[in-house]
């Protein structure tokens, strides 16, 4: 009997290690300083107020670049809303796995207006690095688009 509740709570305890580690976060880049949180919904609906801000965002990571791992992007507080947090190439890369995680983030709102042509080319690349290329429509971009995205420093996901 002793040997049954020894082999049950080493069960417990290797289960309780497992779920621990599995819940364990990981950071990425520059480490975090600020307190505050902006939600990204404020920094969607008034993009400019924050350009060239340091914001912390948190958000669910709904997609990551899949060529290099360059960017995430984190969901908004708000339904269907999304900011790309995007980190220099080779700095900072996050796993495919990433999906579907929790994301802190911190880094400077940019905003920039594209023309026609530089949304066009953006989206090309989008679709090229989520192997996506099939489903690209050109004819969709016809006219200038602003870009709002964050310039990634740091983010811890769990």
């Amino acid at each position: 009997m002793t040997t049954i509740r020894t082999a049950i709570a080493a069960l417990a305890l290797v289960a309780l290690s497992a779920t621990t580690a599995a819940a364990q976060a990981k950071d990425y880049g520059k480490g975090l300083t600020l307190k505050v949180k902006t939600p990204i919904s404020a920094i969607l609906k008034d993009p400019h107020a924050f350009h060239g801000k340091k914001v912390q965002v948190e958000g669910t990571i709904v997609e990551v670049c899949e060529e290099r791992g360059c960017w995430i992007k984190i969901a908004s507080d708000k339904q269907f809303e999304s900011i790309r947090f995007k980190v220099e190439d080779g700095v900072i890369t996050f796993p495919l796995d990433a999906k579907g995680k929790l994301a802190l983030a911190e880094g400077v709102v940019e905003v920039n207006m594209l023309t026609k042509e530089q949304a066009l080319a953006q989206a090309k690349e989008m679709h090229k690095e989520r192997g996506t290329m099939a489903k690209f429509d050109p004819s969709k971009y016809t006219k200038d688009v602003m870009d709002v995205q964050i310039k990634g420093e740091g983010a811890r996901v769990k």
